[in-house]
């Protein structure tokens, strides 16, 4: 299994930075996925690592060996791209062995790699069709068998299930993190499907502007970012400016539009009193009820409420004019608040993610761009 190394990979696209000396070690035998608004690079990272793209400095590493200037039939990678790229003319069977066929392994030698490779795919039943009889999903497992029957141990997907519909990729990625697990692979992933990310990942590399803001764990990166710019990519997020007031024991009391909230600041933020701050919670920890509650309790109004089939969506304003959003579970009986409910909303202190403010401004830090 390799180990693949990108040391302060750089490129640039006329004015355009599209990497901005990017510095990134994948393990043996990790899934990993690289996350990050439209520009922000990733597809030009894994372009490199893959050899279709040559950096302007830096180099790619795989095993401890520079592979910088050896072009992409020679890495010894498998590159499956979005746009699904069978030859038309061959059927299932023979696009499966075209690795193998142009390697010069004979017939008799291909035929076990590809049968036991459309076996772990569930295409035995499709071997004789060609690409236009086949639905999009088992064109796109065609074409990572294509990409895994030379024997490549490093598999680099670039959106591999973006072009496929919401229920064809579902299933798919968890087929192809079991593949990629099965077979011991190591596995560079971009998608821009957070959630896609979120389910197949060992790790997560979020990324923006060229660079490489935070990698870690998948419910690390979500429940605890160490960025703010993290905690609004991935999933949903609700932010607050405020100052703090108090500190107590690793505590703080913040006062947010004249509504005061308690926090703990963890190890990653050191917070005095008089400071600006900005507090984060995902929707789905937001409490709504009837009753009032303890500790971040404010009141408030229901301005519109969706229902998204697994939750409600509520957009509701506090007391202080602040507008959340808020998710709550279907519990199977109706329990639904309506537009124009006043509740009680709770922010519980252990969900709530505490950072100073950025220099730049909160808007400015959260921006995509």
């Amino acid at each position: 299994m390799p180990l693949i190394r990108a040391e302060g990979i750089r490129k640039e696209y006329g004015k355009v930075t599209a990497l901005n000396g990017v510095n990134l070690t994948i393990k043996d035998g990790e899934y990993l996925s690289i996350v990050g608004p439209s520009g922000c690079g990733k597809t030009t990272l894994i372009k490199s690592i893959a050899g279709v793209v040559k950096p302007d400095a830096g180099d790619i590493l795989i095993d401890g060996n520079i592979v910088t200037p050896i072009p992409i039939e020679d890495r010894g990678v498998g590159y499956v791209f979005q746009e699904i790229a069978l030859f038309p003319h061959m059927n299932v069977y023979d696009n499966v062995s075209y690795g193998l066929m142009v390697r010069g392994v004979p017939p008799l030698d291909r035929s076990g790699p590809v049968e036991e490779m459309l076996h772990m795919m569930n295409l035995e039943a499709y071997v004789s069709l060609y690409p236009k009889e086949l639905s999009g999903g088992a064109r796109q497992k065609t074409a990572i068998s294509r990409a895994l029957t030379s024997g490549s141990t490093l598999l680099l997907l670039d959106e591999p299930l973006g072009a496929l519909d919401l229920k064809v990729r579902t299933i798919l990625r968890y087929e192809l993190r079991r593949l990629v697990k099965d077979l011991g692979l190591t596995a560079i992933h971009v998608t821009h499907d957070q959630e896609e990310a979120l389910s197949v990942s060992d790790r997560i590399v979020v990324m923006r502007a060229g660079q490489i803001v935070e990698a870690g764990p998948p419910m690390q990166l979500y429940l605890r970012p160490e960025k703010i710019f993290t905690a609004k990519f991935l999933g949903e997020a609700n932010f607050m400016t405020g100052e703090v007031t108090e500190t107590r024991n690793g505590d703080i009391m913040v006062n947010v539009d004249g509504s005061r909230l308690i926090a703990h600041t963890g190890i990653n933020v050191s917070l005095e009193e008089g400071e600006k701050t900005v507090l984060a919670i995902r929707p789905e920890f937001v409490d709504l009820s009837t009753k009032p509650g303890g500790v971040n309790t404010w009141t408030c109004e229901i301005i519109s409420a969706s229902f998204v089939g697994d939750t409600m969506r509520y957009d509701v304003r506090a007391e202080n004019s602040a507008n959340l959003l808020v998710k709550a579970p279907i519990t199977g009986h109706e329990s639904s608040f309506m537009a124009g409910d006043k509740v009680f909303m709770t922010l519980p202190d252990e969900n709530l993610l505490v950072y100073r403010l950025p220099e730049e401004g909160l808007e400015k830090a959260l921006s995509l761009e």
